[in-house]
């Protein structure tokens, strides 16, 4: 403490958030059937790897029945547990407790969470041993129940990754490409070792039909495997089981990337990973030379920002910078005289589409000085703007996904690499009409805003792509499902990350709001972005280090890390390829 000077100001530190542990209490003597059924229920929010403290609150037979990791159900608050009225009493040596809450979440035995409602019910069964007169749970429901901000703090989710198994059909057969697949695992219990025998057990079911895992089936940990952890220079040994044993090496290489990639974002941070069966060395591969493993979106750096000036011309700046100067988009579209109302433009920078001011038409033309435009390439007959077609989106193999949203023929729409006949995109079980489309890099998922009776919700689902190469594939969109179930009008959204979406909408009676979205419906554990007021549209890089773009009633704005938003420039549409 200083003892003389003047008084000053200093900035305050944001308040961390402290990392409590919280240790399970075993039954006390004698303690009363509602002091075991509390005990239970606080025990299952502890960080006992294998509840061996909650199994303590069971009796014999039911603690080798009970499986903990079928599932964990979330509830807005803690479970509540009364007496069941005709469920006995302490003076019969039975009683029974329904718990009860409103459920928020479900994470099933693989580890995949889904948002969930309505309430919850479940019964557990005490008994009292005749010998010793303790009370004990005989009965009680498989997996474990907690209340959200319990789950919050015992939980993170962490990306695991597979690779597009569709991306022969779409022409590509260099690199596969990585898709992420959401877990949800302990946060405080080996999650090193938990996510390791997650991506060797395979995908989540939800995934499952459009990717691939490189590991051969059957491939695991071997029995009696320990924690697993980095050597001092970060390098991660991890032994297989026989299954593994032969592989070639181009195949165990993608192996080890796979591993990388889902390892990325725990501490310590994995730099190298080898793999082992039967004792010998199958490969290792260092974080540098996993990109050309495979490719994973979120490591390419878009180098422009595009967008839409004030005389409806596409143009561009570096992408991350806050100059307010622009310059036109080499092409027919930057330098001709079509007005646009909405761009996209490849991930690879080569091709811009755009949409007629009037909605009516989509242009696809080559980033390359002098081109001339052509005739459009697909029209829509919808009588009003809003009536037609939506901004266009391209997936990582060059197919231009477009919605036209005409009420007398509403279709979703690809063109293989932007040319040609499009291509009419199944949607078997859509219900609503489409109002913006997004198309993940991976060409594997999708991100709908489909409106139905004045409601506008964000709908992921999968691409599944049937056809024999060289021949024009049938490609359906399945398995959609929502991941905004709280928001009832979306008013725009943009891929922000392998498994995050960045959404502007509004909660039922309640105001606009921005926010991160997982695709599994869950909520992200990174700060909310700044408020913004009318906000029209938004987009991000799948680069997290690039600032977020909107468009909004001051012009296009971008919210640099840890900073407010900032203008940078008049203009309409702002999207990074994609």
């Amino acid at each position: 403490m200083p003892d003389s000077g003047d008084l000053r100001g200093v900035e305050s530190t944001p308040r961390q958030d402290t990392q409590v542990r919280v240790f399970a209490v075993p039954p006390g003597e004698d303690a009363p059937p509602s002091e075991i059924v509390q005990g239970f229920l606080e025990a299952l929010t502890s960080d006992d790897p294998h509840y061996k403290t909650a199994r303590q609150y069971l009796t014999g037979e039911a603690a080798k029945t009970w499986q903990p990791e079928l599932s964990t159900t979330v509830l807005t608050d803690g479970p509540g547990a009364k007496p069941e009225a005709g469920g006995g009493g302490e003076d019969t040596g039975e009683i029974s407790y329904t718990l009860t809450g409103t459920k928020v979440a479900t994470v099933d035995a693989q580890q995949a969470y889904a948002p969930a409602t309505g309430a919850y019910g479940r019964t557990v069964h005490l008994t009292q041993d005749d010998k010793s007169r303790q009370w004990r749970i005989d009965a009680l429901p498989q997996g474990v129940v907690m209340g959200e901000s319990d789950f919050q703090r015992n939980y993170m989710s962490v990306n695991k990754y597979y690779f597009a198994s569709n991306t022969s059909a779409a022409g590509a057969d260099t690199q596969p490409t990585a898709v992420a697949d959401p877990v949800y695992v302990r946060r405080r219990v080996d999650p090193m070792t938990q996510v390791v025998r997650s991506v060797l057990s395979g995908p989540t079911r939800w995934l499952g039909p459009v990717v691939r895992s490189s590991f051969p089936t059957g491939t695991a940990l071997p029995k009696k495997t320990g924690a697993l952890t980095p050597d001092d220079r970060n390098k991660l040994t991890v032994p297989l089981n026989d299954k593994a044993a032969g592989v070639g090496t181009n195949r165990c290489q993608e192996m080890a990337a796979q591993l990388l990639f889902t390892l990325q974002s725990l501490s310590p941070v994995v730099e190298e990973v080898e793999l082992r069966a039967d004792g010998e060395e199958l490969c290792s591969l260092a974080k540098g030379a996993a990109d050309a493993a495979a490719f994973r979106s979120s490591t390419r750096h878009p180098d422009y920002l595009y967008f839409v000036d004030g005389k409806d011309r596409l143009v561009r700046i570096p992408a991350g910078s806050s100059d307010p100067k622009s310059d036109p988009a080499p092409g027919a579209l930057g330098e001709g005289d079509t007005a646009l109302r909405s761009v996209a433009v490849s991930r690879d920078e080569h091709t811009a589409a755009g949409v007629s001011l009037d909605g009516k038409s989509l242009y696809v033309g080559s980033l390359v000085s002098g081109g001339s435009l052509g005739e459009p390439v697909l029209r829509s007959h919808g009588r009003t703007e809003t009536d037609r077609l939506t901004t266009p989106s391209w997936d990582a193999h060059d197919g231009l996904w477009v919605a036209d949203r005409d009420p007398d023929n509403p279709r979703l729409l690809l063109l293989e690499e932007g040319k040609g006949d499009p291509l009419e995109v199944r949607m078997p079980h859509l219900d609503g009409r489409v109002q913006a489309v997004r198309v993940a890099a991976d060409g594997v998922r999708i991100a709908l805003v489909v409106e139905k009776g004045g409601k506008k919700t964000l709908l992921i689902g999968l691409i599944e792509r049937e056809g024999k190469p060289g021949e024009q594939p049938a490609v359906r969109v399945v398995e959609l499902r929502s991941a905004t179930p709280e928001l009832e009008e979306v008013t725009a959204m943009s891929w922000a990350g392998d498994s995050r979406l960045v959404v502007v909408g509004r909660e039922h009676g309640g105001v606009e709001q921005m926010r991160y979205v997982q695709v599994d419906g869950s909520t992200p554990d990174v700060p909310a972005p700044a408020a913004l007021t009318g906000v029209k549209e938004v987009t991000a890089a799948e680069d997290e280090g690039l600032p977020l773009v909107a468009y909004s009633v001051d012009g296009i704005v971008r919210l640099p890390s840890g900073a407010q938003w900032q203008k940078v420039t008049e203009g309409t549409a702002p999207v990074y390829p994609g």
